[in-house]
């Protein structure tokens, strides 16, 4: 073997054993931590903020530290739309941009060296005219997946929480009528939401910690609205500080905007169901209609085959 393949395949094993020991520490955590969060099941409000930390991520950043600030933008990401991004994906450590821009680097750089351990042992006289241009967009691909990755996280948080809104909103709407005030009602809601989506439970946790800590309510909304970044619940707070500020009824604004989620919900049920049949066009083309011809014209050609070659010739 040369000193290629045996280089390459030593990388092989460290990524390996590096993903499968990330993912169990993941997956399996240890029996203390499992026994910590038994222990009630409703947590507490102050809790929200207390996030269990690992050891590993700790690691991982004191690591990757260095790397990390060639791929922080020049004006620091403190002032970029990223950090608004991480609180759309419900990311709240201080370490997860210094891992997001080292994965950014580390990514960048490693996918170009594994495709050209590829490419060199499967065509050492690759002309570097083609090597270089498939490089690059190795190179490209590394370095924007974490991007990928950030908006995949956004787009199903934000979808777990247009779906649970419309069920809070009638939770909230029944709290309202029952004589409660806004702010009871979004603790309450929180807690009862839990079981629907711990994510919106735990946004509306951070509103009544807001509020607790002396915020006005106008803001504490606004907040909400951008940590989410969900345009529904950008109207619902819309509404909440015209109903506030004008002093209409909360509860008939409440419902009223229910219904309109979930006249919304529905038209996206029904969008994506008449979706389905388009979807489903290409596998049957290319990977049904296909198997089907063959078994059912297959007899008949090989038949046609063996009758008609003897005779033309």
């Amino acid at each position: 073997m040369t000193i290629v393949q045996i280089t390459f395949l030593a990388l092989v094993f460290i990524s390996v054993f590096g993903m499968v020991a990330f993912f169990l520490g993941i997956i399996s955590p240890s029996e203390t931590r499992q026994r910590l969060l038994l222990v009630g099941s409703h947590p507490s409000d102050y809790n929200v903020l207390k996030k269990p930390r690992h050891a590993w991520f700790d690691r991982l950043t004191k690591v990757f530290t260095p790397l990390s600030d060639l791929s922080v933008p020049d004006e620091g990401w403190e002032k970029s739309g990223i950090r608004m991004r991480f609180l759309n994906a419900g990311i709240r450590n201080a370490s997860a941009p210094l891992v997001y821009f080292s994965a950014k680097t580390v990514l960048a750089l490693a996918f170009p060296l594994t495709a050209y351990m590829l490419l060199s042992m499967g065509s050492p006289t690759l002309p570097i005219t083609t090597l270089m241009p498939i490089l690059l967009l190795v190179a490209t691909i590394g370095y924007y997946l974490p991007n990928a990755i950030l908006s995949h996280m956004i787009a199903l948080r934000q979808r777990e929480i247009f779906e649970s809104f419309p069920d809070a909103l009638d939770l909230m709407t029944v709290c309202v009528e029952a004589g409660l005030g806004v702010d009871a009602a979004l603790s309450r809601v929180a807690v009862d939401i839990e079981q629907r989506s711990e994510v919106l439970s735990e946004e509306l946790r951070l509103v009544g910690l807001e509020l607790r800590a002396g915020s006005d309510r106008e803001r504490a909304l606004r907040n909400l609205a951008a940590r989410t970044g969900v345009a529904e619940v950008d109207g619902l707070v819309a509404m909440l500080v015209q109903a506030d500020r004008f002093g209409t009824s909360i509860a008939s604004t409440l419902r009223i905007h229910s219904q309109m989620l979930r006249t919304k919900r529905r038209q996206r049920a029904e969008e994506a169901a008449a979706k389905i049949a388009l979807k489903l066009l290409f596998p049957l083309i290319f990977c049904i209609f296909p198997s089907l011809l063959l078994v059912l014209m297959g007899p008949a050609f090989v038949h046609i085959y063996r009758i008609l070659l003897p005779s033309l010739q």
